[in-house]
């Protein structure tokens, strides 16, 4: 028999997560502002997030998620050839946390650059980097959400404030020559929709005058648009690549609400087993909740060579997107 043609494909190598030590729990915010553990759990199916201490910044949070997945592939930062960070929560305007993160990683010989796209921002890095393996530009890329939302929450409205947390995840791609059924990313796919930007956004910028910068969310019109934007983007991905939602081992949705999550997991026909559920855990930690619940799959053991994850999420702009990945 013939060997199969192979193909380039952007390949997961590693993976790394970073959380504060710092946890607050529902009950923690009910002292801080007028909720309780019932409102949010029920609402929302978060139980506790993670807010971070005064050096925890994108940056170093970034990092050190990085860091465990150069460890796990077994690739020395120097060999490293790109860095790509989505995150709302910078360190700085400029330079962008993806240099910040090159020099703490000692990465010399890597470019890097931040990427904002709200919480699809990992789905959109992920993107970027498949197109920049492919192209042949460099033969590695770490692509790394990291957030710090708890310092643009507004805490006068409880109704936004609890829904938040921080952290960081990564992932290590690698350009492999595979065949069709090999692993890597199989396709990603990318919307945005400028006309609902008011309905998810940070109120202020650097360019901006007398903003304070607090996160708005109108949730309700967040959640109507959701589902259905997500279901659309899941079944562009599975028809792409002539499969059936009956194919994916594990659906790895971005961490904003359980509602949600169980909504697609719902119109997908997929049992709850094979839905990955961190939110109750961490919260939202926008762009950085995808890799972080990849990286709590992996740590429970629910992952296993030539599975098919299916990646998916929304957030401000609006913005949404999926992504199929093969183990």
């Amino acid at each position: 028999m013939a060997d199969q043609p192979t193909l380039k494909r952007a390949v997961l190598t590693g993976i790394g997560a970073y959380l504060p030590a710092q946890i607050l729990t529902n009950e923690d915010m009910a002292k801080r502002v007028d909720t309780s553990d019932e409102w949010i759990t029920e609402r929302t199916g978060i139980k506790q997030r993670h807010f971070a201490a005064s050096h925890e910044t994108a940056a170093y949070m970034g990092a050190e998620a990085g860091r465990k997945a150069l460890e796990q592939a077994g690739l020395a930062p120097e060999a490293l050839g790109a860095i790509i960070v989505a995150t709302s929560t910078p360190d700085q305007a400029f330079p962008s946390t993806a240099v910040h993160i090159q020099a703490a990683l000692g990465a010399k010989s890597a470019f890097g650059f931040d990427l904002a796209a709200a919480c699809s921002g990992f789905i959109y890095g992920l993107s970027v980097a498949d197109a920049v393996l492919r192209a042949g530009q460099v033969k590695s890329v770490l692509v790394i959400g990291s957030e710090v939302y708890s310092r643009i929450l507004n805490f006068e409205d409880r109704g936004t404030c609890v829904l938040f947390g921080d952290g960081a995840g990564a992932v290590l791609l690698e350009a492999r020559e595979v065949e069709k059924s090999g692993p890597g990313l199989l396709s990603t796919h990318l919307h945005a929709d400028g006309t609902l930007a008011d309905i998810l956004y940070v109120d202020g910028a650097v360019g901006q005058k007398d903003k304070p910068g607090h996160l708005v969310m109108h949730g309700r019109e967040v959640f109507r648009h959701a589902v259905n934007l997500l279901a659309g983007a899941v079944n562009e991905a599975l028809a792409e690549n002539n499969l059936a939602a009956s194919d994916i081992d594990l659906l790895v949705p971005h961490q904003a609400n359980r509602r949600i999550i169980d909504g697609v997991g719902k119109k997908l026909g997929l049992p709850p087993e094979r839905v990955v559920v961190t939110v109750d855990k961490h919260a939202n930690t926008s762009a950085a909740s995808i890799p972080l619940a990849l990286a709590c799959a992996m740590e429970e053991g629910r992952t296993k060579p030539g599975q098919l994850l299916l990646l998916e999420a929304l957030g401000g702009g609006l913005t949404w997107g999926a992504a199929l990945l093969r183990l």
